[in-house]
């Protein structure tokens, strides 16, 4: 992750789920929010992808190596976030350690 990693990184992220937070409010099911920012999450990631190549055949012949990069990537950022809450669960919930 050290590549992408730059000063304003954890900014950028924290403002995607501070949009997320404030679509809280008005909708009750926080399933439908994550599943919309994990949308957006891969349709700019495709997008993005797709500026690197010079026609859809060049991209599709590519499209497994790009699937292993954003699926490994996305299991490595779960991993260390899933931690995160487990090692801080108290804090981060407001609840007792059992």
């Amino acid at each position: 992750m050290a590549e992408v990693t730059d000063d304003s990184f954890y900014d950028r992220a924290d403002a995607h789920i501070t949009l997320s937070n404030e679509q809280l409010k008005t909708v009750e099911n926080l399933g439908k929010v994550s599943a919309s920012m994990m949308f957006g999450t891969t349709r700019f990631n495709a997008w993005i992808s797709a500026r690197g190549f010079k026609s859809g055949e060049e991209m599709g012949l590519a499209r497994e190596a790009m699937l292993n990069y954003f699926c490994e990537q996305y299991r490595m950022m779960l991993e260390d976030n899933l931690d995160d809450h487990i090692n801080n669960f108290s804090q981060y919930m407001g609840a007792p350690e059992a």
